[in-house]
């Protein structure tokens, strides 16, 4: 799944948030997105999930539960593909802003 895809969600997108502070338990994101979004456990354990099988999270298991980290990767892709497309509007605002300079 793209990345962007996977982050058009705002309860995925909650969850990476979270996890950029540090690894978290499933517990701790689940009910974090259940009073925030309303959403069922299971619901939560599917973006999870999607999370996971994007790269976007590594899990790792202690005992019962299971621990979330972030995983940059993914993060990193999109960081690239923005940095392209703001050279390319950079480029062409500051060639509007010195036309509107020299006419203005």
């Amino acid at each position: 799944m793209h990345p962007f895809t996977v982050l058009s969600d705002p309860v995925r997108r909650r969850v990476v948030e979270d996890l950029a502070a540090g690894p978290r338990t499933a517990g701790e994101l689940t009910e974090r997105a259940r009073a925030e979004f309303a959403v069922s456990q299971p619901a939560v354990s599917n973006h999870l999930r999607v999370l996971r099988d994007a790269g976007f999270v590594r899990v790792t298991p202690q005992g019962s539960r299971r621990i979330y980290e972030l995983d940059r990767a993914p993060l990193d892709e999109i960081e690239r593909w923005m940095a392209h497309h703001r050279r390319f509007w950079n480029d062409r605002l500051d060639a509007l802003d010195d036309s509107l300079d020299a006419h203005g």
